[in-house]
């Protein structure tokens, strides 16, 4: 279906993540952006990502992609997942280089910046931290920051399953195991002044790796920088919408219960259709 530059304005962005997770830069995305509608799905028929290979997460991202073009015809797409980005984004990019796709990644250029003990812990899935694209980034910073890489395996999936049984148990004792693996957190030499959330999943857990870490630790996401970068991109190319009330529309691959529970309490503007 070929839309006009009028209707292609005013077409929805697409936002999607394994779970619950991107709704962490949704919400940042509905700030940024109020005029946008957005439709955004959750692949929880296939959650989580964080520990499956480069190859499935590409497939995935590939379906999602030409199910949200085809049959919701979004003119952009957010990929709200760390894990996704990280093995996914720059094949979408190669494959379709007129659509404008946009990822995330962890925080950890502003954390080395901000840090003033040089000491950065990071918190995101083994697929990420295994990444090409992450080593990459790392690897493009100067060395006077020592960063702490903790791989999280199982965390993103017990968020996920919290807002589903209500039962946060499992979520809080993997904070406090990984917490504890990355060393002392404070502001004095040779402890962690600064942590960076290197999932979208993560900062549903913010009040408690706040009282797990303390106060003068800085934690860092990723949801108004991406939100910044979009509205951005659009204004470049011309496609955003005209000023109206913007809305969001929910899909998931599998069961929607959790994501309806996460969408209520994260999304307090959410006008559903």
């Amino acid at each position: 279906m070929s839309l006009d530059a009028s209707a292609k304005r005013q077409a929805p962005i697409g936002v999607f993540d394994s779970g619950v997770g991107g709704l962490s830069i949704l919400r940042a995305l509905q700030s940024e952006l109020p005029h946008e509608d957005f439709v955004y799905m959750a692949d929880s028929a296939h959650a989580p990502y964080g520990e499956r290979d480069i190859g499935f997460v590409q497939s995935r991202a590939q379906a999602i992609w030409h199910t949200l073009r085809d049959q919701h015809h979004v003119k952009a797409l957010v990929v709200a997942c760390n894990t996704a980005t990280a093995l996914a984004i720059e094949q979408l990019r190669a494959e379709h280089p007129e659509v404008a796709f946009l990822g995330v990644e962890p925080a950890v250029k502003p954390a080395a910046t901000l840090s003033r003990t040089h000491r950065v812990g990071v918190m995101a899935t083994p697929a990420t931290l295994g990444s090409e694209k992450f080593v990459h980034l790392l690897g493009s910073l100067d060395g006077n920051t020592e960063f702490v890489l903790q791989p999280c395996e199982g965390l993103a999936d017990a968020i996920e399953q919290q807002w589903l049984d209500g039962n946060d148990t499992p979520v809080q004792a993997l904070c406090e195991k990984y917490m504890s693996a990355m060393g002392a957190f404070g502001n004095q030499a040779g402890e962690i002044d600064t942590l960076v959330l290197g999932c979208t999943h993560y900062p549903f857990a913010l009040p408690l790796l706040t009282k797990l870490v303390g106060k003068h630790v800085a934690i860092l996401e990723t949801g108004q920088p991406v939100a910044r970068h979009t509205q951005q991109v659009l204004a470049e190319r011309g496609l955003l919408a005209d000023s109206r009330a913007g809305s969001v529309k929910l899909l998931a691959t599998g069961e929607a219960q959790s994501l309806q529970r996460a969408a209520l309490m994260w999304l307090p503007s959410l006008r559903a259709v």
